[in-house]
């Protein structure tokens, strides 16, 4: 029997194992393909803010950025490559946001070398830009390593049972909690508040003979040179699911579309496609990511409307010792570390989590459309 079972071997379980594992809690990872074989694998990994108008989701994930930069910087240095963020401004509205940015940013800013960009990319000396310093990780790598703590395996989840205190999995192994991170896959806990968006991304890694010192953002995200690659990604599909549409994904119309938006702001030479990643992100229809405990929609419905309508969380009715951190969207590489660090802390110490963060807002928000 373990301590926990974390079920998703995407950055967000393989971020909720490292902070148990060196918790000394032991800890089985569950993916039915590999660890960062979904959308994890196919993201571009870059380690950055939100440039946009304040809001609950641009503060989060600027908590996040500041946190994650040191986190990866402390624990696992050898797997990121610091480089200068130059993020450029793609219409006029972009670049007032921008604008807004420079002015109220906490963050120490710092000025590109305009020989460099009119010589790299000569339209961005007329566009609105910010460069900062930021960070790229090497996805699948970072993954692995922070799974080294935990066992393994190499399923899929199809039965999932709480019974006598402990959970259940595949009838074959036992846990004393289960963490869901499974992303826009299946939830396996079936309850109608909990609806997630899925992503579908494409990054490939190209050989070029362009060099490049910066990470890249503006019609699609760019990496700083290494020994001659860059990865280019990840693009954004709402309308491709691999459960459910019927059609294969086309590999060549997306790595046209990734060279296109990438030719738009930097001069590609000497192409040569190295590797493609694919896989499905997950987002929630709110934009903010869930972290914490689920509720038990039919059992808390019963007790009557004075639960449902309570803005007290705590009233609800939850699933005994099963959590959930998903729908971070694009921003996973950013978020999983310091959501993680919250879910250990409420795993162990019952420390209570953000309410903006927890997965019962759906709830409450469902329950009172009934």
């Amino acid at each position: 029997m373990y301590d926990v079972a974390v079920i998703g071997g995407g950055i967000n379980g393989c971020s909720v194992a490292y902070e148990l594992t060196n918790a000394k809690k032991s800890v089985a990872v569950f993916d039915m393909n590999g660890i960062a074989s979904g959308g994890s694998g196919a993201a571009g990994a870059f380690i950055s803010p939100k440039f946009s108008k304040a809001g609950e989701l641009k503060e989060l994930i600027h908590e996040a950025f500041v946190y994650s930069m040191d986190f990866y910087e402390k624990n696992f240095p050898h797997l990121l490559s610091k480089a200068p963020l130059l993020h450029i401004a793609q219409d006029e509205e972009d670049s007032q946001i921008l604008r807004l940015y420079k002015q109220n940013s906490l963050l120490t800013l710092q000025t590109s070398s305009e020989e460099l960009l009119q010589t790299l990319i000569p339209h961005a000396k007329n566009q609105e830009n910010i460069c900062l310093q930021a960070g790229v990780v090497n996805a699948q790598a970072m993954c692995e390593a922070m799974t080294k703590g935990a066992d393994f395996i190499k399923q899929k989840v199809q039965s999932l049972i709480y019974d006598d205190g402990m959970w259940i999995i595949n009838d074959e192994y036992s846990a004393k909690h289960v963490v869901l991170a499974t992303g826009a896959y299946e939830i396996l806990i079936q309850e109608p508040y909990i609806k997630l968006r899925g992503v579908w991304g494409h990054r490939i890694d190209i050989k070029t003979s362009t060099q490049n010192p910066y990470s890249i953002h503006q019609f699609v995200s760019i990496s700083p040179s290494k020994e001659g690659v860059l990865a280019i990604g990840a693009t954004h599909n709402v309308h491709y699911h691999p459960q459910k549409n019927s059609l294969t994904y086309d590999i060549e119309e997306g790595r046209a579309e990734l060279l296109e938006k990438a030719s738009r702001t930097l001069h590609l030479e000497g192409i040569e496609i190295l590797k493609d990643y694919t896989g499905l992100r997950s987002g929630s229809f709110d934009y903010i990511p869930l972290v914490g405990s689920l509720v038990l929609s039919s059992e808390t419905l019963a007790c009557g409307n004075k639960k449902i309508k309570t803005p007290d969380y705590a009233q609800y009715l939850y699933y005994p010792n099963l959590s959930m951190i998903n729908g971070s969207g694009g921003y996973g590489f950013v978020l999983a570390p310091y959501l993680a660090k919250m879910l250990r802390d409420e795993i162990l110490s019952g420390t209570k989590i953000n309410e903006k963060l927890a997965p019962a807002r759906f709830f409450a928000r469902w329950a009172k459309k009934l």
